[in-house]
């Protein structure tokens, strides 16, 4: 039986004699495509192929390529771990031929490579081809359908609906019929039982698609229309984990290597044993399942965060870390141990992985933490609802929970299960659908066709030269969204630099006579450099001259050098193990994000700092090396940033020993720089630290702000030759006020000691301490402790300071013991009385409230709490 390795490397090489270059896995997280948050099928890095914007080395080109689907059409979270083939991350393997072979070699060498070179059974396998569509007056597809039948019988082919066998990249763009070949994994006598054919695309769980074989040709536009391409391409998918189930027998994807070294890891994890119960497998599944996508994003330069890419990264990464929490009672972090084996399983094909491996494994143990005490704060919040009489939990409140605390609505339905209680599950769903469609509605883009004013084959950037060039618009379009709509236009050349590497896109104007375009941004989409304006004139033909903002591309250029910099500045501080993680470069600052585990220093800010302002004294020149061959450029010592993708020529920057792969705009010598200051440093996330900094006038400004502060600071203290011994003394002084003060606060509490003991009523056979007090918050606790050290005590203290309303309940430990009286829970209760809410422990509790008026109902209805 062949393994995932064999069945990958087998693949790679059948295609690799075939004439095609074996390329390597674009990064997960896709950063150069604005319409696509991550690479979700394995043409997402040829799109520029197709659409012509971009021209390959080699038309023939094979890979492995790493997908995640979790989000828009291709979402299948949901369903991850419940079956037995959905997966966020999975590979594709796949063959691509832009403009050289068609149909013909597509389907020969599919058949040959799954039957010959794999093993697969003919009778197993079944081909689908495009029936047609009449409202697109498409026939069917007779030519592949003639194709396959020297391969199959007629018997095997199947027509399939547009839905299935007619593929397009998205609303606009390149498409075309597609054939796909499924597997009939069933075992002799259920295949006897019922014909393998009726069960094709029926989500038979053993009769799968495992390859799919595009045959691009045609280009959908805006209005529906569909017109030829200029030139024909194949784009194949064949989904590796189906096909290693298929290779090796079994009847599930993660019956197969590929995911049974992670499973019996979490077994041993957990000590639960993988098959034991359908609940705890599905729990194991998406575990597997998860790592790998998370493991992999972060690989690939993508942190968990709080919006875009990061949150969808976070989002998964919770969903396992809850079912390990609830259905394997997993309550410490363990995601982070499965790296190890996740990177030895395929550290081999994607060594992206194992250079990473440490900050993968810091950042999902943080991410772990973080999320486990979310979840404490979440059952906190059911606690309080259980501690009411309501026997369901109204939908706003779990939509709540789900959207502010993070709390999954699952673990709440299991909650309130065990605790006899349900939940609104229409009302939480109608919380979640207006969510949606608010999100939905706020990024909805509704593009119309590009307009083509006159053709030309390569827009050209000049913008390393020139920032003022002749131009003419060759094409544009308009973009509508909710709240506003504008044009996107295609210049026949441009010195606008496109957003990338972190830094932002040029600004300036289009000028032609007195008509001026305001162009607000710049940017690269699908290899074409387009630029944003807000309005445009109804004649826009002839020729337009095309101006950069030149004030904010000069200081945007002395950032970005810095940047440079600095990155070798931290690398000699800190060590080599600094890599950079994100950027972003603007006219007014520069931020920088970096591997390092630990808090960078004030010390090693300033060695840091003077390293790089000691280069820019240097005043070292631009060398700009364009358009030569990664190999000579990683020769030079330019390193390679993982989470980015290369071509095979690059360009390379110096300026002295600092050497990096960039396209972005840059000094033409580090003294242009002027200065380098830092303004902050911190925490991105576990083992990330980020940090931002100004240059040239910024710096200077900054500088001068700071030494404003510290005149204005002198002024104050009557200029004293010492600043910092000033300062000291005062700080010293305050203290000694702050202790004097804290002290009579407790010197007055403590002198309520006697009134409220004599206050004392009896309360079954204990002693009930029930008053109102004024006092800080500090004081009523010392004063609720005190009362309580005495045995079979009940103390209810309601206070009303400065406005501040708090109640505070203490129970001397032999009435908890005896009693089992909870001040957390009776807290809960009678805070609703005053319009507020807390919690704590069995002994001591507290809550805040906004009504003052409540504190009489508090101090009738308190008996009744313990009863």
């Amino acid at each position: 039986m062949l393994t995932s390795k064999e069945i990958r490397r087998k693949f790679l090489q059948f295609f690799e004699e075939k004439g095609h270059e074996i390329v390597a896995s674009a990064p997960v997280v896709n950063k150069n495509d604005p319409t696509l948050m991550f690479i979700n099928a394995g043409m997402n890095p040829f799109k520029d192929y197709f659409l012509g914007n971009a021209t390959p080395k080699n038309n023939r080109i094979a890979d492995t390529q790493k997908c995640l689907r979790v989000s828009g059409k291709h979402n299948d979270l949901d369903e991850v771990g419940h079956d037995t083939y959905h997966h966020t991350l999975f590979e594709m393997l796949g063959n691509w031929s832009i403009g050289d072979y068609f149909k013909q070699e597509a389907i020969d060498w599919a058949w040959e490579l799954l039957t010959d070179v794999y093993g697969i059974e003919k009778d197993r396998l079944y081909v689908s081809v495009f029936g047609g569509d009449t409202s697109e007056k498409l026939e069917r597809d007779n030519e592949a359908a003639n194709m396959w039948l020297k391969h199959t019988t007629i018997d095997r082919i199947i027509d399939g609906s547009k839905k299935d066998n007619f593929w397009e990249m998205g609303e606009i763009g390149p498409c075309g019929p597609c054939s796909e070949i499924h597997v009939d994994l069933r075992d002799d006598l259920e295949r006897v039982k019922i014909d393998g054919g009726t069960l094709v695309n029926a989500d038979h769980p053993q009769v799968v698609e495992i390859w799919n074989l595009v045959f691009m040709q045609y280009n959908r536009k805006a209005s529906g229309e569909l017109e030829n391409l200029p030139a024909k391409h194949i784009d194949t998918g064949m989904g590796f984990e189906r096909l290693c189930m298929a290779l090796q027998g079994k009847q599930s994807n993660y019956d197969t290597d590929v995911f049974t070294p992670l499973l019996s890891k979490i077994s041993s994890v957990s000590g639960t044993a993988y098959g034991v119960s359908e609940a705890t497998d599905i729990a194991q599944r998406v575990i597997a399942d998860h790592i790998r996508a998370v493991a992999f994003a972060i690989a690939d330069g993508q942190l968990p965060a709080s919006s875009g890419a990061g949150y969808v990264i976070r989002r998964i990464l919770r969903r396992a870390i809850r079912y390990g929490f609830s259905y394997l009672n997993l309550k410490e972090p363990f995601m982070y141990k499965l790296v190890a084996i996740l990177d030895q399983e395929m550290g081999e094909f994607f060594p992206e992985l194992t250079a990473q491996r440490a900050l993968v494994e810091k950042v999902i143990e943080e991410e772990e933490n973080s999320f486990l005490k979310t979840l404490a704060q979440g059952l906190a919040k059911l606690e309080e609802f259980l501690a009411g009489d309501a026997k369901v939990l109204d939908g706003q409140r779990a939509f709540e929970l789900y959207d502010t605390y993070g709390f999954p609505i699952d673990l709440t339905e299991l909650i309130m299960r065990e605790n006899k209680r349900s939940v609104d599950m229409a009302g939480f769903t109608a919380e979640m659908t207006a969510q949606k469609e608010r999100s939905r509605a706020a990024t909805k883009l509704s593009t119309d066709d590009w307009i083509e004013l006159e053709k030309d084959d390569k827009e050209e950037f000049v913008g390393y030269d020139y920032t003022e060039v002749d131009v003419r618009i060759t094409r544009y379009r308009k973009v509508s969204t909710k709240k506003k709509q504008f044009y996107q236009l295609v210049l026949s050349l441009t010195p606008f630099y496109p957003e990338g590497g972190g830094q932002i896109g040029d600004t300036g104007t289009l000028e032609q006579g007195d008509q001026i375009i305001n162009i607000s941004d710049t940017k690269k989409e699908n290899g074409v450099i387009v630029h944003f304006a807000d309005t445009i004139p109804a004649n826009i033909g002839g020729q337009w001259k095309a101006l950069v903002h030149v004030a904010d591309r000069n200081e945007t250029a002395k950032n970005h050098s810095a940047t440079h910099l600095m990155h070798e500045a931290l690398r000699e501080v800190l060590g080599t193990h600094v890599e950079q993680k994100g950027s972003l470069v603007r006219p007014d600052y520069l931020r920088f994000d970096f591997s390092h585990f630990q808090k960078v220093s004030a010390d090693e800010l300033a060695a840091i700092e003077a390293k790089v302002n000691a280069r820019i004294q240097a005043n070292f020149k631009l060398d700009e090396f364009r358009n030569i061959p990664i190999g000579e450029a990683k020769a030079m010592g330019a390193m390679a940033l993982f989470g980015e993708k290369y071509g095979d020529t690059v360009r390379a920057i110096r300026f002295g020993s600092s050497v990096e792969l960039c396209g972005g705009i840059h000094v033409p010598a580090t003294g242009s720089i002027g200065l380098f200051k830092f303004i902050s440093e911190g925490a991105v996330a576990a083992g990330v630290r980020r940090v931002e900094a100004v240059t040239g006038l910024g710096a200077l400004n900054y500088v001068n702000g700071e030494l404003e502060k510290l005149r204005a600071a002198a002024a104050v203290l009557k200029h004293p030759q010492d600043l910092a011994s000033a300062l000291q003394q005062l700080k010293e002084k305050e203290s000694t006020a702050q202790k004097e003060i804290d002290a009579l606060r407790k010197e007055k509490a403590m002198s309520a000691v006697g009134d409220l003991e004599n206050s004392a009523v009896p309360f079954g056979d204990a002693r009930a301490i029930v008053a109102r007090t004024s006092l800080d918050a500090g004081s009523v606790k010392d004063l609720v402790f005190k009362l309580k050290s005495a045995a079979n005590t009940l103390v209810i203290l309601g206070n009303v300071v400065n406005g501040k309303i708090t109640l505070s309940i203490g129970l001397s430990d032999d009435l908890v013991a005896s009693k089992g009286w909870h001040a957390g829970n009776a807290v809960r209760v009678l805070a609703k009385h005053i319009n507020g809410g807390g919690g704590g422990q069995p002994g001591f509790a507290t809550a805040g409230g906004k009504d003052p008026d409540g504190m009489d109902k508090v101090l009738e209805e308190w008996k009744k709490e313990f009863s």
